[in-house]
């Protein structure tokens, strides 16, 4: 019998998962490539033999996903698996062309079969794009969850950018732990804030080391979703976020729209920017295609610590890199914390970026007045910090998570805009999680 010669499409998160889980071990297929894309510096590498398993003696190597064609031809692969997320239906759909053209098979892989079981309950929150809030969200749970006095443990979405191998199971407990374990901005935009607010998050590659490790030490698991993605394990609660910002976006994007229609508890954020029409329109959306679910409606106010010091100043404003790039979005709190706060100017970036910072305006022409806050690497961070230096302002606004300070060091006074869930008077999502907590408890009694 003919074994399956398989491609993985990814991004160095789900497309590993999606390995580990489906074709680690099964001898009637053998994975002979990942691909990646989204994300820079992924390919050219190779998923670890320890990663990898028999009969991976050497792993796994991963190429460009510009090969994908020559690819397929020379190492006679007859699948081609998707595995990554926050992409919309047309482009999806032009790669799974480029795949059939060739003759291979395209295939999506489900959440049943990707999905690990978990001993404790698990709380997941997804989203249907990039950057409606999901992080806001976990850091809400956690403190709902410490009230109670029950512990909570974030299992984070992968981002494993550096050794893979190393990588295999990270805890961040401090954030001493982000530095020891050489972590890029893009992963610590998502795990700062958690540890700031006191959570303990586990991330990595091999997720179901993973999920055991944070169940010797939770009471209960919240999942934190990258992307929108859906999860990883299974989740006893499914809460899901959209954005009225860009309303449309909740049944365009995969697998967005499987988060949506699978969501128990739907979270339309940012009701205070949006207007009634793209909130009503999001609503409509949620009705037709999930109208079991329960829809809430939360806040996402922006606060600046000095709003005063910003009137009439020339800004450079440096938004959370994901959101404003891979995530749609021209800018994002900080360029909207600039001008209600009366900034004399927004200076565009663009003249003064430089390497491949320069090279996000050229991949990502939607982006309007802002610098994402890149930095996958130590060069890249470096271009990030020469680029910031060479724009001429007063005052630098950043809306990254991070404290970016204390990585680059800057001439310019930096002010940070901080943004956190808020809840209606009525508090639905807390009397949400409380009714869950009293299910859950008398399920074991």
């Amino acid at each position: 019998m003919t074994r399956d010669r398989i491609i993985i499409m990814g991004a160095a998160g789900r497309d590993f998962h999606n390995f580990n889980m489906v074709f680690r071990g099964n001898s009637t297929c053998q994975v002979v490539a990942f691909t990646a894309d989204q994300i820079p510096y992924i390919a050219n590498r190779v998923y670890p033999p320890s990663l990898a398993g028999e009969p991976y003696a050497e792993g796994i190597p991963i190429f460009d996903e510009a090969m994908l064609e020559e690819l397929i031809h020379n190492l006679q692969a007859n699948k081609v698996v998707f595995a990554y997320s926050d992409i919309s239906y047309s482009e999806l759909m032009h790669k799974a062309s480029r795949v059939l053209a060739t003759g291979a098979d395209f295939v999506l892989i489900g959440p049943e079969a990707t999905m690990l079981r978990s001993i404790k309950p698990v709380i997941s929150v997804c989203a249907v794009r990039t950057g409606c809030g999901k992080s806001q969200v976990t850091r809400y749970l956690g403190s709902l969850l410490a009230q109670q006095g029950i512990r909570g443990v974030v299992v984070r979405h992968p981002m494993p950018y550096g050794d893979l191998a190393a990588a295999a199971v990270e805890r961040f407990a401090r954030k001493e732990d982000l530095a020891m374990q050489h972590c890029t901005i893009e992963e610590r935009e998502e795990y700062e804030p958690l540890i700031a607010a006191g959570m303990v998050v586990y991330a990595g590659v091999d997720y179901e080391r993973i999920l055991r490790a944070a169940e010797r030490e939770g009471e209960i698991i919240i999942w934190d979703g990258g992307n929108n993605d859906f999860p990883f394990i299974r989740p006893d609660l499914e809460i899901v976020l959209v954005d009225p910002l860009r309303s449309g976006d909740e049944t365009a994007y995969y697998p967005g729209e499987v988060n949506l229609r699978r969501a128990e508890i739907v979270v339309i954020n940012k009701v205070d920017v949006a207007q009634e029409a793209e909130i009503a329109a999001v609503e409509n959306a949620i009705f037709r295609v999930n109208p079991q679910a329960t829809v809430i409606k939360t806040l996402s106010p922006v606060t600046l610590s000095e709003p005063a010091a910003v009137r009439g100043k020339k800004v450079l404003v440096i938004e959370d890199g994901p959101t404003v790039t891979h995530g749609g979005m021209p800018s994002g709190a900080g360029l909207a914390a600039a001008r209600a706060a009366g900034a004399g100017e927004i200076v565009d970036p663009r003249p003064y970026a430089v390497g491949s910072i320069a090279g996000l305006y050229t991949t990502f022409p939607h982006l309007g007045p802002v610098l994402p806050a890149m930095g996958y690497r130590p060069e890249q961070i470096d271009e990030l910090a020469q680029t910031i230096r060479a724009t001429p302002c007063d005052l630098v606004l950043t809306a990254t998570p991070i404290d970016l300070p204390r990585l680059i060091s800057l001439p310019k006074p930096v002010m940070h805009v901080t943004y956190r869930i808020q809840e209606t008077p009525d508090e639905p999502l807390r009397r949400a999680i409380s009714s869950f907590l009293a299910k859950i408890g008398s399920n074991r009694q």
